[in-house]
């Protein structure tokens, strides 16, 4: 299921891949960005410090397969809580 997050200022949709403790030691998510907010102006995929979430809303919209690229076991993640 795809989320919307509130995060640095704006409302971003996102379909989740991997969460768990970044290597930087922040709760994160691993997650392919496919519309909303975003201060590069890019989509694709991104790392959230999930402390700069103020709000997570799961929505109806669905993915079926994990996104070209998205790669099990991230390297960016010292602990996986959950995984595609």
């Amino acid at each position: 299921m795809s989320c919307s997050i509130l995060y640095n200022g704006g409302t971003r949709v996102v379909e989740p891949h991997c969460h768990g403790v970044t290597t930087a030691g922040n709760e994160g998510l691993r997650a392919y960005q496919i519309s909303g907010y975003s201060e590069s102006g890019n989509m694709g995929w991104k790392m959230f410090d999930l402390s700069k979430a103020s709000s997570v809303t799961v929505l109806e919209e669905t993915f079926s397969n994990p996104r070209p690229g998205y790669k099990k076991g991230d390297r960016g993640m010292s602990q996986i809580y959950c995984e595609l």
